[in-house]
């Protein structure tokens, strides 16, 4: 889509950096919400070069040890009914989310038996004895239905819509925040472990996630270890298995050693696995922080300001609470746009 500078230049420019899961959904809930802005994503990479392109996508949270719980919780329960909505409509083929029914289970009760997730997804319970049988070594289990996307349509149907809004994409690395002065009013900063290099922001770090795609069009269920590294989920064409939490490693390239590990834990809590074949082996870098960072921030330099909005550091949750975050990051700008107002009135003076 092409600008029309008649029209950017009567609302605020707005510079969203980053153009994976946080980065759309946010530039997305910002163009929805508030007409009065003009959206531009600016990104090194699109779907299916980002994080969000590895990652399996379903919504089971992921806690924040330095984000308070109910906040957490606003947001899960935030994206989940976004995305029931989406998946109940004649959307949901092509954005790639559906419901999914499965278990998750632990070699002893976890001290949180109803976690805070519990009432926002559907079904939730107590397994029974007859169906933990299927899992010899473990001792407790909880089964529910909750939803998936598939990112390799979830991410693309996302920047679809965000341009028939009006949004603009472009693909870009920004080196230095401060090149975006002057053209834009306000940028929101979705740059993940980016904001390391941009923002000097040292606590964000990555933890390196491997998963295998197979062909096992027969496993109709997710089973996810309740320590997050083990885990099944079926996708539209494709099952993903994992995983790896590696800290701190920042190679993208999956290690073969790794995916048979990887297979071999999963077989063990699916024999029907074995000898399925492999389509695909990916590794991804999550942007993790102990607290997710959604503030606002003014930048100064040589008498100029640059207002930022900051939303990243979702680590291995991001699908479970993304739509959450892009609503408080989208509220946060609403809260600075008398400021944007008025600083661009005293500007022109």
């Amino acid at each position: 889509m092409l600008h029309d500078p008649i029209m950017s230049a009567q609302k605020i420019q707005v510079a969203v950096i980053g153009g994976g899961l946080v980065g759309l959904s946010t530039a997305l809930c910002i163009i929805e919400c508030l007409p009065q802005c003009s959206v531009t994503v600016i990104s090194e990479e699109f779907s299916p070069n980002t994080t969000g392109d590895v990652a399996a996508g379903c919504l089971i949270p992921h806690v924040y040890p330095d984000t308070p719980l109910h906040q957490q919780k606003a947001w899960f329960k935030e994206t989940f009914n976004y995305l029931f909505k989406i998946a109940n409509s004649s959307e949901a083929s092509e954005a790639g989310i559906y419901l999914i029914s499965g278990w998750q289970i632990f070699k002893s009760a976890p001290k949180e038996v109803y976690p805070f997730w519990s009432e926002t997804v559907l079904g939730f319970r107590i397994m029974d004895e007859t169906e933990l049988a299927k899992f010899q070594s473990y001792k407790f289990g909880q089964a529910f239905t909750t939803l998936k996307c598939q990112a390799s349509q979830y991410l693309p149907w996302m920047e679809k819509r965000f341009k028939s809004k009006g949004g603009y994409v472009e693909k870009r690395k920004v080196i230095d925040v401060w090149d975006l002065h002057g053209t834009y009013d306000v940028v929101v900063n979705c740059s993940g472990l980016g904001s390391r290099d941009l923002f000097g922001d040292q606590s964000i770090y990555p933890v390196q996630g491997q998963v295998l795609e197979v062909n096992a069009p027969w496993i109709k269920h997710f089973i996810r270890d309740g320590d997050g590294s083990t885990y099944i989920y079926p996708g539209i064409s494709y099952v993903t298995l994992g995983g790896t939490r590696k800290k701190d490693d920042w190679s993208c390239l999956p290690n073969a050693q790794t995916s048979k590990v990887i297979l071999e834990r999963c077989c063990h809590l699916e024999p029907s696995l074995y000898g399925a074949p492999v389509i695909q082996e990916k590794a991804g870098l999550r942007p993790t922080r102990s607290a997710l960072r959604i503030v606002k921030d003014v930048l100064v330099k040589n008498g100029q300001q640059l207002p930022v909005i900051h939303n990243y550091g979702h680590g291995g949750g991001g699908f479970s609470i993304h739509w959450g975050t892009a609503n408080e990051a989208t509220k946060l700008l609403q809260q600075l746009i008398p400021f944007i107002h008025h600083f661009k009135l005293v500007s022109k003076l």
